[in-house]
């Protein structure tokens, strides 16, 4: 999340957060696609915002994610009565506050896209779920950001899970980041499952990217 500008990536579980972190009266969620995982804090916003002076709440995405959260998560039978958000398909650019934020395409089963945040003399890239690959076409679209935060499921001696899944090994997430030139990257989204200290491989980023660390539960990050 960035809070001074009311900016919110994605929609998880850990959305319950975000009410202490509110800055705003005007509250933009950008997803990067509809999976579970990524939206199911949606449903959550009665929470979030109760006895909070909101003018506006907006979802962004895809057309094909935003009918898939009314269709289902927001479902009659499920959820009769929906939080008070709008829901806006994604624009090639759109301008809040003294922040500039474009999306790109991501490759991922059912499609994703990521996120870059342009802010006066700052930037922040928000890339996740992909197969990280320095290679790819999104690499361009994150050159010179100085935060990069990246997915990062497996650890090295994943990548025919990762391919098939669509989610990243460590060592690619690091070239992909030495490619394009970024200040810091921290590495997210990594297998819940895993419960070791260091579930990655940090020393491998490392070996590649210096200037790499592991995101963790209430990380606050200055870019």
């Amino acid at each position: 999340m960035a809070p001074e500008a009311g900016i919110l990536f994605d929609a998880g579980t850990g959305l319950f957060r975000a009410r202490d972190l509110l800055q705003t009266t005007t509250l933009d969620i950008f997803l990067t696609h509809a999976h579970l995982d990524h939206i199911v804090g949606l449903t959550f916003l009665y929470d979030v915002l109760y006895d909070k002076e909101m003018e506006r709440v907006t979802v962004h995405g895809r057309p094909e994610t935003l009918h898939a959260i009314e269709t289902h998560l927001f479902s009659q039978p499920l959820f009769p009565v929906a939080p008070p958000f709008e829901m806006r398909p994604l624009a090639d650019a759109v301008q809040l506050a003294d922040f500039t934020l474009r999306h790109f395409p991501l490759k991922h089963p059912g499609g994703a896209v990521g996120y870059r945040l342009d802010g006066p003399g700052s930037s922040l890239a928000y890339v996740t779920d992909t197969t990280a690959n320095e290679e790819e076409p999104y690499v361009r679209e994150i050159e010179d950001v100085d935060l990069l935060v990246h997915e990062c499921y497996f650890p090295d001696g994943w990548e025919d899970r990762a391919e098939l899944t669509g989610h990243s090994c460590t060592s690619p997430v690091a070239r992909v980041a030495r490619r394009a030139r970024a200040g810091r990257l921290v590495l997210v989204h990594m297998n819940p499952l895993n419960e070791e200290q260091d579930p990655i491989g940090l020393d491998a980023a490392r070996s590649i990217f210096p200037a790499t660390e592991i995101g963790y539960d209430g990380l606050e990050l200055e870019f």
